[in-house]
């Protein structure tokens, strides 16, 4: 199998919901063998960019690299939430810095076994169950899916199952023989 290919599908597994745009971000840790080469991330990108789509190296250690896909247009929209922005401001993240220096602070707080609370932000989820994170030390949550959830689990379901329809989707059709850009198409053309 390819690089690109290997790659492709490690993308449709496991951010399928932002590439199909309904999740502000997602992050994949992939082996330093299963990383693309620079200039595969340059294609994606340029071949995405007209979705709004991006792609960033936000930290490699000896064995892994932790790649953060996103939508600009969403999450910037998220980061500009009044309490998002005001629960980033405790950590660092001045509400006037510009995308790109949040997603620098981001990967300078990260470490390939260790995340900071806020990461939570920039995946899209519920703010206030990130607070119930911090608040349990990850413990007594009432549903645990996609992230751990402390608050509208009943919410928390419907969106768990609308990723996982994004990744059905899209590995089925990788399966069928589509490359990941063929896959996306087709689902713009049929549900969009």
């Amino acid at each position: 199998m390819s690089e690109s290919v290997n790659f492709e599908r490690i993308l449709a597994f496991h951010t399928a919901p932002t590439l199909m745009g309904i999740k502000c971000g997602s992050l994949i840790s992939v082996n330093q063998s299963d990383c693309p080469a620079d200039e595969y991330k340059y294609a994606f990108e340029n071949r995405l960019k007209s979705k709004g789509l991006k792609m960033k190296k936000l930290c490699e250690c000896r064995n892994r690299v932790l790649i953060y896909v996103y939508s600009e247009k969403m999450l910037k929209a998220r980061l500009a939430e009044s309490d998002t922005a005001e629960f980033l401001f405790s950590y660092g993240y001045e509400p006037n810095m510009t995308l790109n220096r949040k997603l620098s602070i981001l990967s300078k707080r990260i470490s390939c076994d260790s995340f900071p609370h806020e990461i939570g932000v920039f995946l899209g989820y519920p703010l206030d169950d990130i607070r119930g994170f911090i608040r349990n030390n990850g413990k007594n949550f009432l549903l645990c899916g996609y992230w751990k959830v402390y608050r509208n689990p009943e919410q928390a379901k419907l969106t768990f199952q609308s990723y996982h329809q994004c990744r059905n989707f899209l590995c089925c059709k990788l399966s069928q023989g589509l490359n990941l850009y063929q896959a996306l198409e087709s689902y713009r053309r049929n549900y969009i």
